[in-house]
């Protein structure tokens, strides 16, 4: 098979009977977003995260549940998203994808071929979608930028990230400079 035809409007349905091929498939508003498998920093960022989220949730159990991808994030029949990185409520939490709706944190990492996506048009969708924080971590600049639903523009993170599952539990904190330390090249 080839090389789906991306200019063309798909459904979730039809990007979910494609087959494997090592590529990530995301649809925004029928847009199909093709993605090769990510590259290893990506992955050791996305490892480190996924750690620290877990440990932080791990005294926060009954306030959320840390996932990394690949799952199939989905609010209707035009929008599939596979964030590399999210937290739901525990009440979403099943074994089917088609629960998890709130996302209570949202993360992509940028690698040379998803900036587009992850800046302008995934980000667009999770604040459609009243997603309560978007990370887009660049390894490559040692930031990352933070939205929120409302936010016309990021934070820009450089040091210290912060993060709070609720208003009520005490913040996450990441240094960054230990988040990317000793990426491989």
């Amino acid at each position: 098979m080839g090389m789906p035809d991306t200019a063309r409007r798909y459904t979730v349905e039809e990007v979910l009977a494609f087959p494997e091929d090592g590529n990530r498939y995301e649809l925004v508003h029928g847009e199909l977003l093709v993605t090769p498998a990510p590259a290893p920093p990506h992955q050791k960022v996305l490892s480190r995260l996924t750690a620290l989220v877990e440990d932080y949730l791990a005294h926060h159990a009954s306030e959320g549940v840390v996932f990394p991808a690949p799952a199939d994030i989905s609010w209707g029949e035009h929008k599939l998203v596979q964030p590399d990185l999210f937290v739901v409520p525990p009440a979403e939490a099943s074994g089917d994808w088609r629960t998890y709706r709130t996302l209570l944190l949202a993360v992509e990492i940028l690698s040379r071929s998803s900036g587009r996506a992850d800046r302008v048009i995934k980000r667009q969708l999770y604040q459609e979608q009243k997603v309560a924080t978007y990370w887009i971590v660049d390894p490559d600049a040692g930031v990352v930028e933070v939205w929120h639903p409302n936010d016309e523009r990021p934070e820009i993170v450089s040091e210290m990230l912060k993060w709070q599952v609720t208003d009520e539990a005490p913040e996450l904190t990441i240094d960054l400079a230990e988040l990317f330390r000793d990426l491989p090249s």
